[in-house]
This record gives structure tokens, sequence and C-alpha cells, in this order.
């Protein structure tokens, strides 16, 4: 397959992760090519069982399903995974984009950065260890990547966050290059800070083994402060929100020294 096709590849997989499905017209216009080039590629990528091709169209495949499917049902789940959304896709594509090939990942259990995790699907070459039910069983759906899940307990309705003992314990014996973190609050202050303290001593064991902290938040989030402290603002390397930042939010954390993104 040469670059070009390569490409365009990857671009189709980004759409359907987005989207969950699209036409051969849609994905002729978004990516200016041919409509006979697009159905090559997607018997290409049906054969490489990544995604299904429908009347007119493609959607993932069952392989390369965006939700693993009992987390259709969980309500609570989407309602919070819908708020917010398009800054979500926006912070998501820009963190997945930061990730290299051959590089150990982790992912703290949240909407965003589900959908971070999600963007890895058509990755290769990524070892993944997180505390979220959730991402584990996503990403199980793609052999290119290799997924830790720790163990734990599920305490939370809606949550998939793994938290107690055991998951902290799980977390003592590996390195991540990166860890994307959310959180319910993100301030100069206090640094980044969940609701629950079972949850938060999870993520400070998984940010005491990780070489660079990432905060994925979107801006509804910056300014809040919630009771469990995960890590304060200067031991976080990257913030990635979208543009919906203050201001003068945005001068106090450059002020801390933290770096932001902004999208």
């Amino acid at each position: 397959m040469s670059s070009k096709t390569d490409k365009r590849a990857k671009e189709i997989l980004r759409l359907l992760l987005n989207h969950g499905r699209a036409s051969v017209d849609d994905l002729t216009s978004a990516l200016g090519t041919s409509p006979a080039s697009i159905r090559r590629d997607l018997i290409r990528l049906e054969s490489n069982g990544l995604v299904t091709r429908t009347h007119g169209g493609a959607m993932l495949s069952a392989n390369g399903s965006p939700v693993y499917e009992p987390f259709r049902f969980d309500a609570s789940f989407q309602i919070r995974e819908d708020r917010f959304a398009s800054e979500k896709q926006r912070i998501a594509k820009a963190a997945a984009a930061l990730i290299q090939e051959n590089e150990t990942i982790g992912f703290a259990a949240g909407t965003t950065t589900t959908l971070v995790a999600r963007q890895l699907l058509h990755r290769r070459n990524i070892h993944v260890i997180t505390n979220a039910v959730n991402i584990g069983m996503e990403l199980s759906s793609s052999a290119r990547l290799e997924t830790m899940i720790t163990g734990g307990n599920l305490r939370w309705v809606g949550s998939f966050s793994l938290v107690g003992p055991a998951a902290i314990e799980a977390l003592a014996v590996v390195v991540m290059d990166r860890l994307f973190l959310s959180a319910t609050g993100v301030d100069v202050g206090h640094g980044a800070t969940l609701i629950q303290p079972d949850e938060a001593a999870v993520f400070r064991a998984m940010a005491r083994q990780a070489r660079q902290i990432i905060v994925v938040a979107d801006s509804s989030k910056v300014g809040r402060i919630s009771p469990a402290v995960v890590c304060p603002a200067n031991e976080i390397d990257l913030l990635i929100t979208d543009n919906g930042i203050s201001d003068e939010a945005a001068a106090a954390f450059a002020k801390a020294n933290v770096k932001i993104l902004v999208v």
C-alpha cells in the first residue's frame, strides 16, 4: 500500500471513529478523492477486519467498534460523554497525536480519556495501562495494541474505574511514558482534583509512575476544585483543553509554568 493510500485509509478510520459510519459520498467529499478510490480503500480495510462495508458506505467492524457493546446501554456514562462532546473530541485528537509508536501509555478512567484511547484503535505497537474497565474492553478489539488493566474494585455505577489496594499495587511495577489524566476540576492553586478520594488515590499512583502527566479536561472543568487532590499544578506537564478557557485562567497556568494546548 502506498503512503498516500495508507494515509487516506487512516483518515477513513478517524472519520469512522468519530461518526461510527459514513457513506462513500461523505468520504469522497471529506477526503477529496474519487468514489472508486474510496471503495478500494474500504475493501482493503474490510479485509483487515477494521470496517464492515454497508450499502453505499461503511461502518466500524465489530472488532473495531468504538464502544464495547454492554456499555452502549449505560446511560450515566453516555450522558457524561455527551457533555461538551465536540470539545472533548478535539481534545482527544490533539492528545492522541502526541502518542508515539512503542510508547507505554497510561489512561486514567474518565470520558475524555476514553475518547483519547479510542483514537488508538487504528494504531499499533503501543502498550496501554489503565484502571478503566471500558477502555480495556474497547482496546481489546485491536490485536495491534497491548493492554493491561489494573485489578481493583468497581464501586460506582457508570464509572468503570477500578480502585483500591489491588489497583495501586498493580501500578507499582510499571513505568509509563505518558499518563493521560481526567479530572472533575483543574485549578492553578489546587491542581487536578476528583470527587472520590479512592479514585484520586489510584490516579496519584499512576502519576507517580509516569514520565509525563497530561491532563485532558474541557474548559468547564478549569477553575473548579473538587475535594480529592490528584496532583498539584506544578506536576502537570501539559493541560489540553478547549478554546472556552478564559484568558485569565490561561495566563495563571502559564505563570505557574504549566504548558497549555488549546484546541
